[in-house]
């Protein structure tokens, strides 16, 4: 059971760190780029000021919003071991990028940054596939070797 667990994780750090690898990349590289960043730094301040902390400002600020979007991620990500990685990989790596368009104004956190150009919605569903799919990968590899 533990090293279930254990390969779980691994997948989900490896999708994790995929699509913050990937965004990362693409500010450097694009103005057009998803700016998914900026909705966690909402959520973070939000929450944070929810349960009574002062939250960060600025670079610090930016950097809980990536280490905290690694964690959860992670987490998400680690959804993909067991039966059927790759579909499970696809699936939550869609599911993610469809909701990472659609939710933020539900729940709260407005309108995610130029996502009204179907470039930015395209390259939003497409990171978080990536991060499924690599998730799956990793899973796969892992179920294979144990």
């Amino acid at each position: 059971m533990k090293s279930d667990l254990a390969r779980a994780a691994a997948a989900g750090a490896a999708g994790a760190a995929a699509l913050t690898g990937v965004h990362q990349l693409a500010l450097g590289l694009t103005d057009a780029a998803p700016r998914m960043d900026v909705l966690g730094m909402r959520a973070l301040r939000r929450s944070m000021r929810t349960a009574g902390l002062q939250p960060p400002s600025g670079r610090s600020l930016y950097n809980w919003t990536l280490a905290s979007d690694l964690v959860s991620n992670g987490a998400y990500y680690a959804l993909v071991a067991g039966p059927r990685p790759w579909l499970r990989g696809a699936v939550l790596g869609l599911a993610a990028g469809v909701g990472a368009l659609l939710l933020p104004q539900r729940i709260g956190l407005g309108h995610p940054p130029k996502s009204e150009y179907v470039t930015n919605q395209a390259m939003t569903i497409a990171w978080y596939l990536i991060g499924g799919l690599v998730a799956a990968a990793t899973a796969a590899r892992l179920q294979r070797t144990s």
